[in-house]
């Protein structure tokens, strides 16, 4: 399964879990049972994971997790808010450098409805086989939703 395939996995049971939960709780509990779900859907799920960071050549392991690391492809970064800030989504962004991986989704499990609290990620780039969301780089997706291209980051508000 490649990044995408488990990224429409995740997006999915979000949604799911979001319906059958509702809004508001603390961001532990869509953590553990967002896990559970994507676990009982074959997918190996790691929790809390322990971002490394190097500085001057010394290596640092405390500091930095991430909540979920799903199939070792896609980052997931939960949340619980009235509305997402820049400082989350630069958050994600800056775990998928350090990690090396190329797809991560900010989930904010305090909005209304899911699709509003669902923001993909990516860094650099993914090898795109259909289906894929094809999105223009001059700010508008073929999709519907805003795009927004960084340095190499390309960033999709679904």
């Amino acid at each position: 399964m490649d990044e995408n395939e488990v990224g429409t996995i995740i997006v999915d049971c979000a949604i799911a879990l979001h319906r059958g939960l509702g809004p508001g709780l603390l961001e532990t509990v869509y953590e553990v049972t967002l896990a559970r779900v994507l676990e009982k859907r074959g997918l190996l799920v790691e929790r809390q994971v322990a971002v490394p960071i190097e500085y001057e050549g010394e290596r640092f392991v405390a500091g930095f997790r991430a909540d979920l690391i799903v199939d070792g492809k896609v980052l997931v970064e939960l949340k619980s808010v009235e509305r997402v800030i820049p400082a989350h989504k630069k958050q994600l962004l800056t775990y998928l450098r350090l990690t090396g991986l190329k797809l991560g989704y900010l989930l904010n499990f305090g909005e209304a409805l899911m699709r509003d609290g669902i923001t993909r990620t990516i860094n650099g780039s993914l090898d795109c086989n259909p289906p894929c969301l094809r999105v223009s780089v001059r700010g508008k997706s073929s999709e519907g939703g805003g795009s927004r291209r960084r340095g190499g980051t390309e960033e999709i508000r679904l």
